[in-house]
């Protein structure tokens, strides 16, 4: 699991214990603090937790609306909770997020739904942001590192060795 994926998982389990509790912003920190403490000790997400939730907080009205919007069959507060938070994190990277690009912030939102929804919930939460996602894209509001060329991927130190492996096996075929 990346990084970022845990934080999301604490983003969402965070932002489930705000809804449940009926959007008690003020208990905010205390159950970042707890979830931090009980599932990821010893985890430095380099504040992209609190990037997250303040995020959404902050946008709740923006994402709730565009939510309701692009799943006009279901209303936002009929969507299970589950759901409910991973569309709004999503929507949040997706719409607001300059750093992350749109197609990481769709891919981990239908990982996450798939990891902690229901068995439609990947499917839903697919439709939905990726309908978000078109609707950008048909307006020109496509953000500037998605316009970004792609860089180059890292190799890690597993492919790295290999790459050395093979390179050396080549030498000894001259």
């Amino acid at each position: 699991m990346s990084n970022r994926h845990l934080a999301r998982t604490i983003t969402l389990q965070v932002l489930y214990q705000w809804d449940f509790h009926e959007y008690d912003a003020s208990r905010i920190d205390m159950w970042k603090d707890y979830v931090r403490r009980e599932f990821a000790p010893k985890f430095d997400d380099e504040g992209f937790v609190d990037e997250l939730v303040s995020g959404v907080l902050g946008h709740r009205e923006e994402i709730d609306a565009l939510v309701t919007r692009f799943a006009p069959d279901w209303p936002i507060e009929t969507i299970t909770v589950v759901d409910r938070n991973v569309l709004r994190i999503g929507t949040y990277e997706l719409m607001f997020s300059e750093n992350i690009p749109s197609k990481v912030a769709l891919n981990e939102a239908i990982e996450l739904a798939k990891g902690f929804g229901g068995d439609a919930s990947g499917r839903f939460v697919n439709g939905v942001l990726g309908a978000i996602y078109k609707d950008m894209i048909a307006k020109g509001q496509e953000k500037a590192i998605d316009k970004e060329p792609p860089k180059p991927k890292k190799e890690t130190s597993e492919e790295k060795a290999s790459s050395d492996n093979d390179e050396e096996k080549q030498s000894h075929n001259v």
